[in-house]
């Protein structure tokens, strides 16, 4: 016959197993959980303060508001800002010069803060936008009702629930290749770097196609990745990585174990977690939307370069001076590798910049910035996708299920648009002649409506 236990030694039982069981959670929590949360703060952090001169009290209190369980300080001296949930899980992300923010994450703060690039720009000049910074001096063109154009960019900042805030900090309205609308939230102005988050993705599709357009890669060859070689994934073609339709296994998810933020806040090169992936469906079969994908991308435009100083000078020289983006910000991971799907910073006019370029066919004051047909093939629409993304681009095409059906349906069908998941955007409208840039910092993408705000910006700009 087994003896019952006495209720106290019961007790005591069941008492230890629950710190058991608590240790383990918090084990577990500060081990796999939390690292997410203190990177994501720590990297943001840093950033903002260092790359975009922001005040840290405001950066904690809003673009980090989701994250009000970890606390982060930020030392100037140093250029660093560390985060941790109670001491626990701590993170370190450093300040390179021309570099921005990374995390030390395999790298110790001191040899990853000795990576630097100088990027030495010529003085922007008097001439008013895009040749230069000065003011517009014409006359606003036949047709534009500035009353309307006025209302509609105010009314973006504007916080009609005060639930879900807009947070929106810039816009700027491009017509005829010159500005005619310009407005900042308090706190921000023309010098402002702005994160354009996935907006990345479409800087990166503009390099590799300078790439493409000089002969060293090839869109329809097979993606030079030696580690795929001995597999099927040997058959995924640069092209698809572009269009995401890789077939890769990748989870675009943002949280705690989800690919997406243990591949930018987890691990010390990035492009690593996709590369591993395997195939989930044969290329070019499916539509998968995948920022491993960009990182990949990057890789590989990091390995047609023999010097890491080569490839860093890379975005400056062949793409942001030829434009004047003087303010372009390309960060990297601890490897040096840039993060292309999620990490530049511009100013709102660099940003629209980057949209003229676009609207103008890859053509720059004469010169030819990106290969012929380039901009044509990044707006066409994916084949296997419901018809709203293209090449790192967002489309506004019908989707082919639903001729009705449009991502923007009160945006002209031609629009395509770089893309941030806090509600930044670069919209391109070729048959008005226009590109709309719109930043903010927008924690519920449902308190902002890019459809109805672009809608009323055309509708104030004169007619097709």
């Amino acid at each position: 016959m087994t003896a019952t236990p006495a209720p106290s030694r019961l007790r005591r039982r069941l008492l230890v197993g629950l710190v058991l069981v608590l240790l383990a959670a918090l084990v577990f929590a500060a081990g796999w959980i939390l690292p997410t949360a203190t990177g994501y703060v720590a990297k943001n952090a840093c950033s903002a303060v260092f790359v975009a001169g922001r005040d840290p009290d405001r950066v904690g209190a809003e673009d980090l508001a989701p994250q009000w369980y970890v606390s982060f300080t930020v030392d100037r001296e140093r250029r660093r800002v560390h985060a941790s949930v109670l001491g626990l899980a701590g993170r370190t992300a450093v300040h390179r010069d021309g570099l921005g923010c990374a995390l030390a994450i395999g790298v110790e703060p001191d040899a990853l803060q000795a990576q630097t690039l100088a990027v030495t720009h010529a003085a922007a000049a008097d001439a008013p936008w895009p040749a230069g910074e000065g003011e517009r001096i014409a006359a606003d063109p036949p047709g534009l009702d500035r009353a309307a154009l006025d209302a509609a960019v105010a009314a973006a900042f504007t916080e009609p629930n005060p639930e879900a805030l807009r947070r929106t900090r810039a816009v700027v309205v491009v017509h005829g290749g010159a500005i005619v609308a310009e407005r900042y939230a308090d706190g921000f102005d023309r010098d402002t770097r702005h994160l354009g988050w996935s907006m990345a993705k479409s800087i990166t599709g503009a390099l590799v196609g300078i790439l493409v357009g000089r002969g060293l890669l090839a869109r329809e060859a097979p993606a030079p990745v030696p580690a795929w070689a001995g597999d099927a994934r040997r058959a995924i073609t640069l092209d698809q990585l572009l269009r995401m339709s890789s077939g890769l296994q990748f989870e675009e998810r943002y949280g705690p174990l989800a690919d997406a933020t243990h591949m930018l806040f987890e691990v010390t090169n990035a492009a690593d977690v996709a590369l591993a992936r395997p195939l989930a469906r044969d290329p070019d079969t499916a539509f998968a939307y995948s920022s491993g994908t960009s990182n990949i991308l990057s890789w590989i435009v990091r390995n047609q370069f023999a010097a890491l100083a080569d490839y860093h000078r890379f975005p400056h020289e062949a793409l942001f001076a030829p434009i004047g983006m003087r303010s372009a910000v390309f960060e990297t991971d601890a490897a040096g590798t840039f993060l292309g799907s999620s990490f530049v910073h511009a100013t709102a006019r660099d940003w629209a910049r980057f949209g003229l370029l676009y609207l103008r066919d890859g053509v720059w004051d004469g010169a030819r910035i990106l290969p012929e047909g380039w901009v044509a093939y990044s707006r066409t629409p994916t084949r296997t996708g419901p018809g709203d993304y293209a090449a790192h681009f967002w489309a506004n095409a019908p989707d082919p299920a639903d001729p009705a059906k449009r991502r923007l349906p009160h945006v002209p069908a031609d629009a395509f648009q770089a893309s941030g998941f806090q509600g930044q955007a670069v919209l391109v409208v070729p048959s008005r002649d226009a590109v709309i840039v719109r930043l903010g910092m927008t924690h519920d993408r449902a308190a902002w409506d890019l459809d109805g705000f672009a809608a009323s910006v055309l509708a104030a700009l004169p007619p097709a």
